[in-house]
């Protein structure tokens, strides 16, 4: 995640904050700072994804079906989706340490409000709050850190970042369903007020109070049409998977996607647009944005496949399937120590290569799973996907900005950020729609487990569009980063 030159693209004039750091300034980068980014990365996705375990008692609560709580959770991604392409431009305007705290607070505020809800109209609004206060949060830390960072300390400081994402999906069902049975689904939002209320003092302590640019003007159309295209998008994506009408999710879809082609044509036109997409002529970095979101829908969908693939497809009962899920996630950990060495030793062409093609295989290998496979192997299996899924993720972010400039960081973070969220939001959309296309397509009374096979095949084939856009990467790709000649 960091900067070389662009090449040809044409190059904005540097703002203060955007401007290349001294190198002064970039051998100053704090792990305290890196530490606390990831914690607050943390708070919120064990937040988002604790919830999920909690539906029924919310809904027992509020008198309605479990499933209509989703619509809190769907308003909660819309928020992020539609907030982040805004909190690119308030960083700049009033300086990353001001809208980071400021987001801490919104969060915070926004999980006592949730907590305190007395409907699920209102958590639903207080999800919505929430949101955008993550959406700030995770963008701005996050060019906060890759801001203060040299090149040559970027896998370290990577190696706080990433983390949450790898450990947050282990604790959330145990911490979500410990909170909600011994003490109420209101704890899931009251944690986060001491650890909110701890964050935020701290980053007033450790953020950088510099950067701000007065004379930054909000391109308010391009504002406009990416958030409406972003949200519709991920409306379309959640109503897809849902199994709600295809017409629906088809006009919201088309929508999206037309507001967004009609964003892209008015920032390459405008003087001072929201992003500069001339970033997308980095090969790196584009390379994350194709390849790379490829490869986050892909490993979004299998957390969501395997249990329906155990449960319903083998009828196992839930604890018998978490125990075996759980193995991707302590593969996902377990080799993290490994992914810095490995990255410095083979570089990140072969890594990714690999860890892509290697993701496929097991992929197809759980398409050939049975009832009568042994437990152990299907817990290696799993395990070793896990173990590919987090070196591919690392590799992936600590390349996307190798090659970026200074001047081009705050579009590429937002840009990434945001399709970072439509990945996580189509993985559990494509995998829905390819367990029903499996229904559709096999034939009445076949094997319960036949669609889950049908959609980790298709996924496994998914995986080689990753393979194919790495194995065209130039062959030092990131060497300034990754540290190897």
């Amino acid at each position: 995640m960091t900067q070389q030159p662009a090449g040809p693209s044409a190059q904005p004039d540097p703002s203060p904050s955007s401007a290349p750091l001294s190198p002064q300034a970039a051998a100053s980068w704090n792990p305290r700072l890196a530490l606390l980014v990831a914690a607050t990365y943390f708070m919120e996705f064990l937040d988002g994804t604790a919830l999920s375990t909690a539906l029924p008692a919310i809904g027992s609560d509020f008198r309605v079906v479990p499933a209509d709580v989703n619509v809190a959770m769907t308003a909660y991604l819309v928020a992020v989706a539609m907030g982040i392409p805004f909190s690119s431009w308030l960083a700049e305007r009033f300086g990353p340490r001001r809208v980071f705290c400021s987001a801490i607070a919104v969060f915070t505020f926004a999980s006592l409000l949730c907590a305190l809800s007395p409907n699920l109209g209102a958590l639903t609004a207080f999800r919505a709050l929430q949101g955008f206060g993550g959406a700030m949060m995770v963008p701005v830390g996050s060019l906060v850190v890759l801001r203060g960072t040299p090149k040559d300390q970027l896998l370290k400081a990577t190696a706080y970042l990433v983390w949450p994402g790898l450990l947050a999906p282990v604790l959330a069902p145990l911490v979500g369903g410990a909170l909600t049975q011994y003490l109420s689904w209101h704890w899931i939002f009251l944690v986060n007020l001491p650890l909110g209320l701890a964050a935020f003092l701290i980053a007033l302590r450790l953020v950088p109070a510099s950067g701000a640019d007065r004379n930054r003007r909000l391109d308010w159309p391009g504002l406009a049409l990416t958030t409406l295209g972003v949200a519709a998008v991920v409306v379309g994506l959640e109503l897809l998977s849902e199994g709600r009408p295809s017409e629906w999710a088809t006009a919201a879809l088309a929508g999206g996607v037309a507001a967004l082609a009609a964003a892209v044509w008015w920032m390459r036109r405008a003087p001072r647009p929201l992003f500069d997409f001339a970033v997308l002529r980095v090969r790196t970095f584009r390379a994350t944005q194709t390849g790379g979101f490829v490869y986050r829908l892909t490993i979004q969908s299998v957390p969501f496949l395997l249990p329906l693939l155990f449960q319903d497809g083998f009828g196992w009962d839930p604890v018998h399937s978490g125990l075996l899920v759980a193995a991707v996630f302590v593969g996902n950990i377990g080799i993290k120590p490994a992914t810095t060495p490995l990255i410095r030793r083979f570089g990140f062409k072969p890594v990714l290569v690999v860890a892509a093609a290697a993701s496929a295989l097991t992929f197809a290998a759980c398409a050939l799973l049975a009832p009568d496979t042994p437990d152990l192997l299907i817990a290696v299996l799993l395990l070793v996907s896990g173990a590919f899924r987090s070196i591919g993720f690392s590799a992936y972010m600590n390349v996307q900005y190798a090659d970026v400039s200074a001047a081009q960081l705050p579009s590429a973070n937002a840009i990434a950020n945001t399709l970072v969220q439509l990945a996580a939001a189509l993985g559990v959309a494509v995998a829905a729609l390819l367990i029903r296309t499996g229904i559709s397509f096999l034939p009445a009374g076949a094997d319960h487990a036949g669609p889950y096979r049908v959609a980790f095949a298709a996924i496994a084939i998914l995986m080689l569009v990753s393979v194919a856009d790495s194995l065209v990467l130039p062959r030092h790709a990131g060497t300034e980063v990754s540290g190897r000649r």
